[in-house]
């Protein structure tokens, strides 16, 4: 007790050093808080972002020549067609687990008087595990709708409640132009997106505008490609076959588009684990200024002590009394400022949390979610204080060591 009340009127006797050296380790504990809370915010966008789609899956559309080849100039427009899905479907079953295509048509679809423009979108059933949506109601399109080029159709909630102030519309009829439609199924919108698509099977599609063989776009799921390296080779072989079906060169790689889920979203983890780690290293660099200004402060006390320090040396007092004031000093300034930066560094970051944290970008098509959960869990706040009061220990430690070992007569002649 009497050691606490004697850095008690240490610190009221140097009140404004004792201040600014807390201000140094509270501010460096607030600002990687603070720092790796926005930085979090930032990877749990991204990845919430990213989760909308099945990682393993690729979704491949028709581009345009980038060379010529066989006589034929370059800037060529591809089409996909039946032959590049057999191939996809029987050549690379070794990797490819499911198979399917999309087809996208402009619609009117109406009931009674009330009507929505739709993308009506011939699809596989694997869309839906690829793509994420969520069914509220009913099913969505199946094998047997595709096999018998069903006219059913799974709507959107708020086209539904467009067309009949109701979701609840499965196993009635709306009109997809002239024709009547069976609903089938209603999922749920995403602001992410447009939700402006309506599904239908891909035959159905096919049939009724005359799209002949073609595919629109092909997508699958994947297995067995672990690396980035994998992916690259695998791209490369299946670009040259479908190429080969196109008459473009094997090399030619703006003929066929692909869209590699997988090797997007090992991108995007390198480009956060990048972010993460500069915010930790401007965070340590703040909290080294802490480190910084504990030490000042501390071999500052010693040297205008080091008279009172001889003094007790003189009267009996041992190097480990004077050892233990110093440290004893250091961690209190250290622990008490820094659990204060802890505390205003998670308020922070519930304000965040509870304002930008929840604020969506409106583009007029969709919405964007640019933070989510910018906060950091208790046990790294409470291990960025542990590591101040460790340094800030570690800091006192050297000027009490040297304090310790003044000798008595040359402590009494420092001024």
């Amino acid at each position: 007790m009497e050691l606490l009340n004697e850095i008690w009127q240490t610190a009221r006797r140097n009140k404004l050093r004792t201040t600014l050296t807390g201000f140094a380790v509270a501010w460096g504990i607030f600002m990687i808080i603070v720092l790796l809370g926005a930085g979090n915010g930032l990877i749990n966008a991204a990845v919430e972002s990213n989760g909308r789609f099945l990682t393993n899956s690729m979704r491949i559309s028709g581009g345009w020549t980038d060379k010529a080849y066989r006589g034929m100039k370059e800037g060529r427009s591809i089409t996909l067609n039946s032959k590049d899905l057999l191939a996809t479907q029987t050549e690379f079953d070794t990797n490819i687990d499911d198979v399917g295509a999309e087809m996208s048509q402009q619609a009117i679809i109406s009931m009674g008087k009330e009507y929505v423009s739709a993308s009506l979108d011939g699809v596989y059933p694997n869309h839906i595990r690829i793509n994420k949506r969520e069914m509220i109601s009913g099913r969505f399109i199946n094998e047997i709708d595709i096999r018998e080029r069903r006219k059913v159709v799974v709507l959107s909630r708020s086209q539904a409640k467009e067309l009949a102030k109701t979701s609840n519309l499965i196993g009635k009829y709306v009109n997809v132009g002239n024709i009547a439609f069976k609903v089938v199924g209603i999922y749920k919108d995403d602001e992410s997106r447009q939700n402006n698509e309506a599904f239908t099977s891909f035959t159905t599609i096919q049939t009724m505008y005359g799209r002949g063989n073609e595919m629109g776009t092909i997508e699958y799921s994947f297995h067995g490609l672990p690396t980035e390296k994998d992916n690259e080779a695998f791209e490369r072989r299946y670009q040259q076959r479908l190429n080969a079906n196109h008459d473009a060169a094997p090399d030619d790689e703006g003929a066929i588009w692909i869209w590699n889920r997988f090797t997007s979203a090992m991108q995007m983890n390198k480009g956060m684990d990048i972010i993460h780690t500069a915010l930790w290293v401007v965070g340590l660099f703040t909290l080294l200024s802490g480190v910084v200004g504990v030490s000042n402060i501390m071999l500052i006390t010693v040297k205008e002590r080091t008279h009172e320090f001889g003094i007790r040396k003189a009267i009996g007092a041992k190097p480990w009394t004077i050892l233990k004031l110093i440290i004893v000093e250091s961690v209190i300034i250290t622990t008490f400022f820094g659990y204060i930066g802890m505390v205003l560094g998670v308020a922070a970051n519930e304000y965040m949390d509870a304002t930008i944290g929840h604020d969506q970008i409106d583009t007029g098509l969709f919405k964007a979610t640019m933070f989510v959960d910018p906060t950091v869990g208790l046990d790294v706040c409470i291990e960025a204080t542990l590591v101040m009061i460790i340094a800030g220990t570690i800091a006192g430690l050297i000027p009490s060591l040297k304090a310790a070992r003044i000798r008595p007569i040359e402590a009494l002649r420092a001024e």
